[in-house]
């Protein structure tokens, strides 16, 4: 998909899954390279496009389709653009992770880490939205 070739009010809306393991309080991240819509992007929430779908059924198809994992979904924590593309629209959804080891099974990340939720900015290379990094902390109190 060609994203400056979107007619004007048209976007890329896609889901991004802030998965939570309870038990290690920690939150799951995987490392891109080469991102065809935002070159600058490193680290990211796992995610992807929207399917026709309900949208929570579809964030647990992209986890599981991404990195093998089953993952309860949650509420949403914050939809926004990014400064560094506007024609995406990403929609932030708490998941808590519920089985399976974190696999490589997509060619958009090379690698997945488990981090504290507040370490995002260390590893993050694009914008982080204060609503999302105000959610990190209250992951990281609980």
């Amino acid at each position: 998909m060609e994203l400056d070739k979107l007619e004007k009010g048209t976007f890329l809306v896609t889901l991004q899954a802030i998965i939570y393991n309870p038990k290690t309080k920690k939150i799951l991240i995987g490392k891109r390279e080469n991102d065809p819509h935002v070159p600058q992007l490193s680290w990211s929430f796992i995610g992807g496009r929207a399917h026709y779908d309900e949208l929570e059924k579809s964030v647990k198809k992209i986890v599981k389709e991404k990195v093998g994992l089953d993952v309860e979904v949650g509420k949403v924590i914050h939809a926004k653009t990014y400064p560094e593309h506007r024609k995406i629209i990403s929609i932030y959804f708490t998941t808590t992770y519920q089985s399976g080891e974190p696999e490589l099974k997509s060619q958009y990340f090379v690698e997945l880490r488990w981090i504290k939720p507040t370490e995002i900015k260390k590893y993050f290379t694009t914008s982080i939205h204060p609503e999302v990094y105000k959610f990190m902390k209250t992951l990281e109190k609980s």
